[in-house]
């Protein structure tokens, strides 16, 4: 780890990814961090990823504990932090092992690597495969061909954003889509009726969306489910659902700027 380095400090943490696939998706360096290090705080949803994690280190806990409904999530996240800082601070080499890549939805990861670097301990993050590599390979997207915007359901019915239609949406966590409590682990259709309506702004409501799924279990299939953007608020929807939005327009073309483009071409020629 480069980053603080020159800390005398004995105590470190490095948060991890281990994919979406079990098994198919953690790097080397990944496991090699699980199987070295002296404590080990695992935040998955699968059981069975849980015991997998386990099988690495013996010395593994589960952070799920923290869970509860009608719980303040902001309050779980902080748990976390606070758990794993105080092995930090033991004087012990630490890994937090989250699903998918730790930095993306994930703010424990980010504020326990942010708070133990400001107290002189080495603190770094390693990249894993996320819900977004897996959707893209899954469905077939490129985000590079008509570019890619992502939002968050609930930020993007609170706040104003600006939505490029020529291009992919996509749009996480939409089963708790609404929820400014933050105590839910799914809102209801209610809820989603009004994220439709925030989107029917700017897309038809008879848009083709889909919803998707990364498989967890290499016997698993992911899932794609194609619907219209207006029966979304009935659609089956877990805490993992993303939706996807593909273009409803073409981009216009910016025909000044091609001119002036030409013009510079024409210019390198002569």
């Amino acid at each position: 780890m480069s980053h603080q380095s020159h800390t005398n400090k004995s105590g470190s943490i490095v948060c991890v990814g281990v994919g979406m696939t079990l098994g198919a998706h953690i790097t080397p360096i990944a496991r090699s961090y699980i199987e070295q290090a002296d404590v080990v705080f695992c935040n998955v949803s699968n059981r069975y990823v849980e015991e997998w994690i386990m099988s690495m280190n013996d010395a593994v806990t589960s952070l799920q504990c923290f869970y509860e409904e009608g719980k303040n999530r902001s309050q779980t996240y902080r748990q976390m932090v606070d758990t794993m800082l105080a092995a930090v601070r033991d004087g012990k080499q630490v890994v937090g092992a989250f699903y998918g890549h730790p930095g993306v939805f994930a703010w424990a990861p980010h504020k326990v690597i942010e708070e133990a670097r400001q107290q002189g301990y080495r603190a770094d993050m390693l990249p894993g495969i996320s819900a977004e590599d897996c959707l893209f390979a899954d469905m077939g997207i490129d985000p590079g061909k008509m570019g890619c915007q992502h939002l968050e359901a609930s930020q993007l019915m609170l706040f104003e954003r600006t939505l490029d239609t020529a291009g992919y949406l996509i749009v996480w966590q939409v089963g708790v889509a609404g929820d400014v409590s933050r105590e839910k682990f799914v809102t209801t259709a209610e809820y989603r009726e009004l994220l439709v309506e925030v989107l029917c702004n700017d897309y038809p409501p008879q848009h083709n969306v889909a919803l998707y799924e990364a498989r967890v279990l290499p016997v698993d299939s992911y899932r794609i489910e194609w619907l219209r953007l207006e029966n979304l608020a009935n659609a089956t929807i877990h805490q993992h659902t993303t939706l996807v939005i593909p273009p409803s327009r073409k981009p216009a073309p910016n025909q000044s700027m091609r001119a002036r483009l030409d013009a510079l071409t024409q210019q390198e020629r002569r």
